[in-house]
């Protein structure tokens, strides 16, 4: 028997396929808030009526539960795609529309065509497919979910070979994120190339017209 929980985070795929959809795609990102690092969006589309034992909002997982998680999702998924949006992006885009250009792009680069795509939070006006923005959808659909899942884990994996290649910064431990041990080493140290320039309290190093010399390759996948 299903508990309330799973009803809840499958209700909108059902409803869909009740309806006569099949290849519901579910959408999210990960690394909005970080002050480093890339912002990572995927795109995914899980088999009709498919159920995967614990998946939920990643952000509620363990990282091993995540991890475990991730490579089911890859295993049974009909079609996924993840895109890394680089700081370059982020800086010249502002987050919000680097993000919106990811979600795209991801959907976009689906090897199967979805028939419905649910969002997480953000509106997708530009989306050439049916669709519905879903806020805190990530818990709430069980598509957004494994989405939230593939973006974070991929996430976590790139900012832990960033923590080998600027060893100073902690990537491994806080992944970007503006945590005081971050701040810490942002003051000893300056901005790496794949600080967000446009993030406080990068921007402040920036303002100082610091002379850095960055690597425009640096936060690309």
């Amino acid at each position: 028997m299903k508990n309330q929980k799973e009803v809840n985070l499958y209700k909108f795929e059902e409803e869909l396929y009740d309806m006569g959809y099949s290849n519901i795609c579910g959408v999210d990102e990960a690394g909005r808030g970080p002050i480093a690092g890339p912002v990572v969006v995927a795109a995914c589309i899980l088999p009709p009526f498919l159920r995967i034992d614990g998946i939920n909002d990643s952000k509620k997982l363990t990282e091993k539960k995540r991890d475990e998680l991730y490579k089911i999702i890859v295993k049974e998924a009909i079609a996924y795609k993840v895109v890394f949006v680089n700081v370059k992006d982020i800086d010249e885009l502002n987050i919000y529309n680097a993000t919106k250009k990811g979600m795209l792009e991801a959907i976009n680069g689906l090897k199967v065509s979805p028939d419905y795509v649910l969002i997480d939070a953000m509106p997708l006006g530009e989306l050439h497919y049916s669709n519905k923005s879903i806020i805190h959808g990530d818990a709430l659909s069980a598509s957004i979910a494994a989405a939230s899942i593939l973006a974070k884990v991929s996430r976590d994996q790139y900012m832990k070979k960033m923590d080998i290649k600027y060893p100073n910064y902690g990537f491994a431990r806080h992944k970007g994120y503006c945590t005081k041990f971050h701040t810490d080493t942002l003051e000893k140290y300056g901005p790496c190339p794949i600080h967000r320039k446009t993030f406080y309290p990068v921007t402040k190093y920036f303002s100082k017209q610091l002379s850095l010399d960055f690597d425009d390759n640096d936060d690309k996948e």
